[in-house]
């Protein structure tokens, strides 16, 4: 019970000094250290710090801060390696490299980490805080078999980098091009030297660890991070935590450097090799078939004033604001272009009509009827239920779940919930928030099937159909790439127990919540039609343009508006750059809703004018049309941006996972331009008085 109110105490402090905690720009002035709608929920906090306590408190793996005393062991850890060449990951120890005394352990991944095809383990780098390190002996491998050779080669030719950490940051590394700095994550295997057409190594590695002196607080001290949010209690007794260094940054330069293996015979791990290492001064490691390989590395600390709230920027620094804002503002150009359309014709033009139609008498409205065009002669059949019902229904119920789950996840990044220390977070978070959401698709869908069909009986039809569409498609299609990275023994490969998680987790979750929302659909009332369906079907006269061009046309108005935040996505997914611009991604989705129902009722009045009735699948794909300009794009950036792709299978993996993302992105637009368009024959037609 102490520990609970001393722990209740220290949340209360926490927010206490969040709600207060502000820092002074360089300009003077004094600025919060929290985003306004973080503040919003401080009080929430405060009330929920003053209730008893119900559980045990937890923290997110990879927010919490650190501080290390001099000589503490900082042990860095190898992720998976990566290739723009191939998309295809590789386990570091695939590679004949050096591993830690005692057994390679893998750190506990989540989902999302495992579906990217990340493997973290142990490594044998590791060193003393703020001791400074040089010419360390690791280890001499065996001699190259023909295998490793070819392997390790191969490697090299494709471009694999390898991804370290340290404190749960990724080393970077920083090139020189002309007059500018790159900054890059990860460094390349090896290189292969076009003068000597040999494949060279990089075997030694000089470290660069960035460390922040922290001198302990009075009182526990609060701060909103990069990483989370961060509390640093007192002592026991009631004194200065201790002092010590936080990690804020870590570097790592390689080269190459050849041993003589007589020199290095006697040497331990974790040796000092005399003479020093000088990269410049040696000949460089080149892999050959049945020699050895010396791995050694070197450490310096340098102090630094970076604090830990912004030891993520050097990864997050986001890069062409200028662009996100001119997407932005090209949305917007659009949408006022749309809305003025929309205000053209249905303030001007339909509001009139109505009036006029409405203040004749019953003959003079009969007689007008005989000389009336457009929409209002359909009239008697705009309600008659579509071709492929069931599948609309089917269709619209999951468009609705796939955008509720972007909207709330988009949302919650945005607000900084999601950390970029929490790797794979981001994607958990999605399929989280997908299978709690079939709850929503079975209720769209089967609400929507007792409007057009009116049966009550085939509601766990459609329910279960729902559950089954779009989760049966994608895992079909990762089922078939999935053989291609087990063919390729890749990390990315999603083991055989994930996929069963994954099934459990659809049928103990989805499927049931899925099945609970088309109860409540059946049993909520159906929408009411505000007009009488004729038994006969009208003839619709001839058109003079095929209507399915002016559906496909449509889609250019929303991809307008997402296809350059589409480019820094398809550059966050393929080339490895990170992507947590996700404030401007919300802005750019609010506006592609917006877009997408402003086209799908504009052209759903088009084709009322013209005296067709069958506006059902048209208003669905004016807006899910976006998706085929979507895989385009992606073809296009296909060819051009990621031209260097090595093998079929990568291709091959890359359109898989497009064409998934595409037919996401098509539910999901459809159900929005859908929706918009039947609300809006609802209330066009339920002015029309009818007798």
């Amino acid at each position: 019970e102490e520990e609970e109110e001393e722990m209740c105490g220290l949340l209360v402090v926490v927010v206490v000094r969040l709600m207060a905690c502000s820092h002074r720009t360089g300009h003077g002035a004094t600025r919060s250290l929290l985003p306004p709608s973080a503040l919003l929920t401080m009080p929430a906090l405060l009330v929920l710090a003053l209730l008893p306590p119900v559980a045990e408190a937890f923290y997110l793996p990879g927010s919490y801060m650190r501080t290390f005393a001099t000589g503490e062991v900082l042990a860095v850890k190898v992720n998976s390696m990566t290739s723009f060449e191939t998309e295809l990951p590789f386990g570091y120890y695939t590679l004949p490299f050096c591993r830690p005394q005692g057994a390679v352990r893998k750190s506990a991944e989540n989902l999302g980490e495992i579906l990217m095809g990340e493997q973290i383990e142990n490594s044998p780098y590791s060193f003393g805080m703020n001791r400074n390190e040089s010419s360390i002996y690791l280890c001499t491998t065996a001699k190259l078999s023909e295998h490793d050779a070819r392997m390790l080669k191969q490697r090299i030719k494709d471009f694999y980098q390898v991804n370290l950490l340290l404190d749960n940051l990724p080393a970077i590394r920083y090139t020189r091009q002309d007059d500018y700095l790159l900054r890059w994550t990860g460094f390349p295997v090896g290189f292969f030297d076009e003068r000597t057409k040999l494949h060279v190594i990089f075997n030694h590695l000089r470290f660069t660890v960035l460390i922040h002196e922290y001198e302990g607080a009075a009182a526990t001290s609060a701060m909103s991070t990069g990483d989370g949010l961060d509390a640093i209690p007192m002592n026991e007794d009631g004194g200065k935590t201790k002092s010590g260094f936080q990690v804020v940054g870590f570097e790592v330069n390689p080269c190459s450097v050849h041993h003589d293996p007589a020199s290095v015979a006697k040497h331990n791990m974790y040796d000092k090799i005399s003479p020093e290492i000088v990269c410049e001064e040696l000949s460089q490691q080149v892999v050959n078939e049945g020699e050895a390989i010396t791995f050694t590395y070197e450490v310096t600390f340098v102090k630094s004033d970076i604090r830990w709230p912004s030891r993520w920027d050097a990864y997050l620094k986001m890069e062409g604001a200028r662009v996100h804002w001119f997407s932005i503002l090209n949305s917007l150009m659009v949408i006022a272009f749309l809305a003025g359309i929309v205000f053209v014709i249905f303030l001007r033009t339909v509001r009139r009509d109505l009036t006029k139609y409405e203040d004749l008498d019953k003959e003079a409205q009969a007689q007008m009827t005989e000389e009336l065009s457009g929409w209002k002669l359909v009239v008697g059949d705009v309600f008659r239920a579509p071709r492929h019902t069931k599948l609309l229904c089917i269709m619209v119920g999951d468009g609705v779940q796939i955008t509720g789950m972007a909207a709330v996840t988009i949302l919650f990044a945005a607000l900084g919930f999601m950390s970029p220390a929490s790797r794979g977070m981001l994607l958990t978070g999605m399929i989280m928030l997908y299978l709690f959401l079939g709850i929503a698709a079975g209720y769209v869908a089967v609400r929507l099937w007792r409007t057009l069909k009116g049966d009550a009986t085939d509601w766990r039809s459609i329910a279960w159909s729902v559950a089954c569409f779009f989760p049966g498609i994608a895992f079909g299609i990762l089922t078939l790439l999935n053989f291609l990275l087990w063919g390729s023994h890749s990390t990315g490969a999603i083991p055989v127990s994930l996929f069963f998680i994954l099934l459990t987790l659809w049928f103990c979750i989805s499927v049931p919540l899925t099945l609970l929302g088309g109860f409540l659909g059946n049993r909520a009332h159906h929408i009411q039609y505000p007009v009488r369906t004729n038994q006969i079907p009208r003839e619709i006269p001839p058109q003079k343009y095929p209507s399915w061009l002016l559906v496909l046309g449509a889609g250019t108005l929303p991809f307008g508006t997402l296809f350059i935040e589409l480019f820094f996505i398809m550059s966050s997914i393929w080339l490895g750059r990170v992507y947590y611009v996700f404030g401007f991604l919300f802005v750019v989705l609010v506006l592609l809703v917006i877009v997408c129902a402003e086209v799908s009722v504009v052209l759903t009045y088009m084709h009322l004018c013209v005296e067709d009735w069958r506006w059902w699948w048209k208003a669905y794909f004016s807006s899910g049309s976006v998706s085929l300009y979507v895989f385009l794009y992606a073809i296009n950036y296909l060819v051009f941006d990621l031209r260097s792709l090595s093998s079929p299978i990568s291709a091959i993996l890359y359109i898989g996972y497009s064409v998934l993302m595409v037919f996401a992105i098509m539910l999901a637009t459809g159900a929005i331009g859908f929706l918009t368009s039947f609300m809006f024959v609802h209330y066009l037609f339920s002015s029309v008085k009818i007798d």
